[in-house]
């Protein structure tokens, strides 16, 4: 999309949505608790202490809708959040390192990789890589995951505004260089940051086009 008018539009339309009622819906600690949702549905994956839950909040424009927390495996389950009834947000539990027992990290871990082959409503996946740190083994393993499953995934960088530009232009490159061989990821990677609110407005775009028309 190059057209500015059309760019202003899909801005706008991402800004209305996110700025609508958004209400949390449900905390799953296992599949059979997720939830039964007609909405189409975007889900955001990655490392503990990405910052899954301050993305959603920066999206949403509130500080506190979903819990944040300096301590890696904070978020121990599934938690949906209904964005005015047009679209369905999933922030889940992180994987890799986390403060908790083996086997409580070993049960997100199945949770998490159940949830994203088998959730019918999912539209896309988010997946979440810290700018500082680059794509690590964990996270390719995801993809690795998620191509074959075949279900559609964004690479969001987090923490952007914590990585020189020169260093943050160098990422972009290498990050869309190694997308190319993956058969599932959405093409464009997302450079955001929380913090400052860089490439919030774009993916917020990017998202409300999934959602029910409003």
């Amino acid at each position: 999309m190059d057209d500015p008018k059309q760019i202003a539009e899909a801005l706008e339309r991402g800004r209305r949505l996110f700025a609508g009622e958004c209400g949390f819906v449900l905390g799953a600690a296992g599949l059979d608790q997720v939830p039964p949702s007609d909405l189409p549905e975007v889900a955001f994956a990655g490392r503990s202490n990405v910052g899954k839950s301050s993305l959603v909040n920066a999206l949403s424009g509130r500080k506190t809708l979903a819990r944040t927390s300096n301590t890696p495996g904070r978020t121990r389950q599934i938690n949906f959040f209904d964005l005015g009834g047009r679209l369905m947000l999933a922030d889940l539990p992180g994987y890799g390192y986390a403060r908790a027992p083996k086997a409580e990290v070993g049960r997100w871990t199945t949770l998490v990789d159940s949830y994203l082959k088998g959730r019918a409503p999912l539209r896309r996946a988010c997946l979440l890589i810290d700018a500082r740190h680059g794509i690590k083994d964990s996270d390719r393993n995801v993809m690795a995951m998620l191509d074959e499953a075949a279900v559609s995934y964004q690479v969001v960088l987090t923490k952007c505004d914590k990585v020189a530009a020169t260093g943050l232009e160098k990422l972009l490159g290498a990050v869309g260089g190694e997308l190319l061989g993956h058969t599932a990821a959405y093409p464009g990677v997302a450079a955001t940051s929380a913090r400052s609110g860089s490439g919030i407005p774009e993916l917020r775009a990017a998202l409300a086009a999934l959602a029910v028309p409003g």
